[in-house]
């Protein structure tokens, strides 16, 4: 969870700064975002890897742990169902 908090508020900055960067050269208007979104999504490519592979590789531990727990929601239900039509 820290891993993904971390690299979210990162790319909320970057966001912010080549936002700021691109007002004072005087972009305004839907320019001024459209180029801010574009220039701040390839840095952010470059720049933040780490953080991206590191909440990426959380994620994927939290899904296998979530898994090996046993029967999900799903087997549950369909477990209850099956129970019910037996009575």
């Amino acid at each position: 969870m820290r891993s993904t908090i971390a690299y979210t508020t990162a790319r909320i900055l970057l966001f912010v700064a080549v936002t700021a960067l691109l007002y004072l050269a005087g972009a305004r208007g839907v320019l001024l975002l459209g180029a801010a979104l574009l220039i701040s999504g390839v840095v952010s490519y470059v720049l933040l890897s780490r953080q991206r592979d590191a909440m990426s590789g959380a994620l994927m531990a939290r899904l296998k742990n979530r898994r090996s727990r046993g029967p999900g929601f799903r087997a549950r239900l369909e477990e209850g169902a099956r129970a019910e039509d037996q009575d």
